[in-house]
């Protein structure tokens, strides 16, 4: 899919591009100011947020935005898990949708080519570190999406005056742990 749109009822996903970080930074500000979705405190603006974007590609792994209405509506992509060499084979995913477009598919219409480029490129696992064991529309989500319970990590991180705890998933990308890689 790089480059090109991938469409699934009035959703197109795509690569991001740097033009899309002024919507990027818009939802995710949202998600750090008004959720634990993500343990940042302060939102990171656009130029940071286009460093990691940088740092991602630099690593070979997909970013990947959502379209619709004509408008940036999420995004999602994949971080190496840990730098450790044993490690070389996970990635860690993340993914946003903006406010008043959740349970619209948007979601769903990025996990899946995320799930399938990170396969495709070699990954086995995929990880998914949810801030907040409250959070049972991402922990649902995950599950639809082939991800099962892995562990949950209890009070490591402090947001809005209170201890969050953080709910690791995992899914198998192509054989998983079934055959070496």
């Amino acid at each position: 899919m790089t480059g090109a749109a991938l469409s699934t009822s009035g959703i197109a996903v795509r690569d991001a591009a740097e033009d899309d970080f002024a919507a990027i930074a818009e939802i995710y500000a949202r998600h750090v100011r008004c959720g634990t979705a993500s343990f940042e405190i302060e939102p990171p603006g656009a130029d940071t947020l286009i460093e990691r974007w940088q740092s991602v590609l630099a690593d070979g792994l997909p970013y990947l935005v959502a379209e619709s209405g004509g408008a940036v509506a999420g995004f999602a992509y994949a971080t190496v898990y840990r730098r450790r060499l044993a490690y070389r084979f996970t990635v860690e995913n993340s993914i946003y949708v903006r406010q008043g477009d959740t349970r619209q598919g948007i979601g769903g219409a990025l996990i899946e080519p995320l799930i399938g480029r990170c396969a495709g490129l070699g990954y086995r696992q995929m990880l998914a570190v949810i801030g907040d064991s409250a959070n049972a529309a991402s922990i649902g989500f995950h599950r639809r999406h082939g991800f099962r319970h892995a562990g949950t990590l209890p009070s490591v991180g402090y947001k809005f005056d209170r201890w969050v705890d953080s709910v690791l998933m995992i899914r198998p990308l192509g054989d998983g742990d079934a055959s070496p890689p």
